[in-house]
């Protein structure tokens, strides 16, 4: 009897490994080779976001952010079909804390396009 392959599943587990752990490589594989990212925070705003395009790209991004010293955790995710979304935390050693929030697109489990909102404390560390 033969079986029909679904769609790939996205990978939440390796999701929040990669960021939990800090870890560039696992997080990457989730990006297709094709993939593009938008961030948009207080210097890269709505109408010109920063466009990064390509598993290259995007590579040198996370090994950017998780190779500084600083804690990340996954909040929340949630996989409904061809999206996922989720909401990161991250703090650095002084106190100051960013909070990103994500959504993408998926095809064949891995990342095709992803739009990302990240809010930074501006006073200082959190008391």
């Amino acid at each position: 009897m033969a079986t029909v392959a679904g769609p790939a599943a996205f990978d939440a587990h390796a999701l929040r490994e990669g960021i939990e752990r800090g870890d560039a490589e696992t997080l990457l594989a989730l990006y297709a080779e094709d993939a593009e990212l938008r961030m948009v925070d207080r210097k890269t705003q709505p109408s010109h976001p920063l466009v990064m395009h390509g598993r290259a790209e995007i590579g040198a991004m996370l090994d950017d952010v998780y190779g500084r010293e600083m804690t990340h955790k996954l909040e929340q995710v949630v996989v409904q079909g061809d999206h996922v979304a989720f909401l990161e935390s991250c703090r650095y050693p002084d106190g100051v804390r960013v909070l990103m929030s994500s959504m993408a697109d998926l095809r064949d489990g891995r990342i095709v396009d992803q739009t990302s909102v990240q809010a930074w404390d501006e006073s200082g560390p959190a008391q």
